[in-house]
């Protein structure tokens, strides 16, 4: 099994209720690091970044995460717990060190435990078609609807997508 690349990153909650992440990915890059600035818009979340890049972050069912590029580039992720969010066949894991979960997940990693636990299970989808999608989000609303309103379906655990209605943000709003 390769170790995937880690990739860091921390969100801070702006006063306009936008989240400002930056990662820690500079990899000689003079720019630095990249940074996204993230708001929500119902149950998605529109990112932009330094880069020029910009799209949307939406939580399906299973804990997969849809990307979509703006010049609509499709790519998933899978939330794994510990703050850990895998992309692609488990080539890169975003790391939170903003959340309880993502600092253990950091502890982890440092003792070669967060890679090794990486399995293919972990993996998201190469590729869904509209209707596997759309059962995604069916049992994602299910899975709210059984949790006490909580449309993370307990996601809150782990410092993932928080739904409230009061459109507040957590600490690992879509990986």
């Amino acid at each position: 099994m390769n170790r995937p690349r880690e990739i860091p990153y921390s969100d801070d909650l702006l006063a306009d209720g936008t989240v400002h992440r930056v990662y820690e990915d500079a990899d000689g890059d003079p720019r630095g690091g990249r940074e996204e600035w993230r708001r929500r818009e119902g149950g998605k979340v529109r990112w932009r970044d330094n880069r020029g890049a910009s799209g949307t972050d939406e939580l399906l069912g299973d804990r997969v995460i849809k990307r979509v590029h703006e010049d609509g580039r499709v790519t998933y992720g899978r939330d794994i717990g510990y703050g850990r969010t895998v992309w692609g066949q488990g080539e890169t894991v975003m790391v939170n060190r903003t959340s309880f979960g993502g600092r253990a997940g950091v502890v982890l990693g440092g003792l070669g435990l967060a890679a090794l636990a990486i399995t293919a299970a972990h993996y998201p989808p190469e590729s869904l078609t509209p209707e596997e999608e759309e059962e995604l989000r069916q049992r994602q609303e299910a899975a709210g609807s059984s949790s006490g309103g909580d449309s993370g379906g307990g996601y809150a655990d782990t410092g993932d997508w928080d739904s409230d209605d009061d459109g507040g943000w957590n600490d690992d709003d879509f990986g």
